[in-house]
């Protein structure tokens, strides 16, 4: 009996695995790049309104306690999208890694598929270490990509949260002071 490696569908089973890993690291990519793009845009619309705010204070215009603190909080933000714009930078490096290694893997497989045949059973070794290896080197990108994209999501979501605690507390105050200046009004 034959050992699975020395047939032709091995060698295509050798070749397809890492082809769908490189696709799936192609995916990673674009999906990263368009998040990468939306958080480079989030950045400038904060800098942005922190500039307008700026401008106003430049011209002698006193902001309102709760333009101010609109200001801060967008200070804020900013802060955390430039980290933000880093650690997706970040993945895509880990996504490129992981592309490239599979598409290593990918060649090598191939040499050592036409190799199978041959001459050489030390390349053959040699090969299929490299293939591992480039395809090892290219999950752990992939993984650490998607590790970096939890944490950048984390951020992502301390800003929402900010953002919104900021608008409830906002409009609990404003309704509070609305339904006191009603009660006011009937007393009256």
């Amino acid at each position: 009996m034959t050992p699975p490696v020395d047939t032709p569908f091995a060698a295509l089973t050798l070749l397809v695995a890492p082809a769908i890993l490189t696709n799936a690291s192609s995916v990673a990519i674009l999906a990263t790049s368009n998040r990468f793009a939306r958080a480079v845009d989030r950045s400038r619309s904060l800098l942005a309104q922190i500039e307008t705010s700026g401008e106003q204070q430049a011209e002698g215009k006193t902001l309102s306690a709760e333009a101010a603190e609109l200001t801060r909080l967008r200070e804020r933000q900013l802060d955390i999208a430039e980290r933000r714009v880093l650690i997706i930078m970040r993945a895509l490096k880990y996504f490129y890694l992981a592309l490239g290694s599979f598409a290593g893997a990918a060649i090598i497989s191939l040499l050592g598929a036409v190799n199978i045949f041959g001459l050489h059973p030390a390349l053959n070794y040699v090969l299929s270490l490299g293939a591992f290896l480039a395809g090892a080197t290219g999950v752990c990108g992939l993984s650490g990509g998607a590790v970096v994209l939890v944490w950048e999501s984390q951020l992502t979501l301390g800003i929402l949260t900010e953002e919104a605690n900021w608008v409830r507390s906002r409009y609990i105050n404003k309704q509070t002071r609305d339904q006191s200046s009603d009660l006011k009004g009937s007393v009256t």
